[in-house]
């Protein structure tokens, strides 16, 4: 079986994977390991064109959360971040084929699988072998206090910011961009799950729904 973990950044995706898999023994990926192999063959205008979001992240004046959240709206962060998705899902869709043709049980997560995607490979490879579920958080508020509490060694979010009302414009994105997910899920029937409120009793009801117990 290949579980397929989706949400926008900061929900959880890698503590559900990291959670799961220490309980069950299940290997797991991020989907950001794919995008930059994908970003190692492409070169030239196609990597501008495939990865816009990393090629603004590695402008000088951007590489900062609190220039790169000043200078784009949530909307065209979001934007980026699903023409990137699009560019790594073809790797994504090797590393299932090749999963499951050798027979391996594997966690793949990432804000690359949107719900169009995973229902997608579900059709393509049955859901005997893929599963899905999906990850949103809608307060930005609660959002900008709780991400002090990551134990993250050098957190991306927390090294690269150093205005407070930064986080809450990440926030805002995560929220809106959440929005997206959730409809999007709700138009397949795939599993949602809020991580605004009981975040660990929701990990803990994502893994149960993945694995049936």
């Amino acid at each position: 079986m290949i579980y397929l973990i989706g949400a926008p950044p900061r929900c959880g995706k890698t503590t559900l994977a990291k959670q799961m898999s220490r309980k069950t023994n299940i290997s797991w990926l991020s989907s950001d390991t794919l995008d930059a192999i994908a970003q190692e063959y492409t070169t030239g205008k196609d990597w501008k064109k495939k990865f816009p979001y990393s090629h603004l992240r590695r402008i000088a004046k951007t590489r900062n959360n609190d220039d790169f959240y000043s200078a784009h709206s949530p909307a065209k962060i979001i934007n980026l971040l699903k023409k990137q998705a699009q560019s790594a899902q073809s790797a994504i869709d090797t590393a299932i084929a090749c999963e499951i043709a050798n027979g391996n049980d594997y966690i793949i997560e990432g804000y690359h699988i949107i719900p169009s995607f995973a229902q997608k490979m579900i059709a393509k490879y049955g859901k005997q072998n893929v599963r899905a579920v999906f990850l949103t958080k809608f307060d930005a508020t609660k959002f900008a206090v709780d991400v002090h509490k990551s134990t993250t060694p050098n957190d991306w979010l927390i090294v690269l910011t150093k205005k407070p009302e930064t986080f809450i414009k990440v926030g805002k994105m995560i929220s809106k961009y959440s929005e997206y997910f959730e409809k999007e899920a709700k138009s397949f029937g795939l599993q949602i799950f809020n991580m605004d409120k009981n975040f660990d009793e929701q990990i803990e009801n994502a893994i149960k729904f993945l694995i049936k117990i």
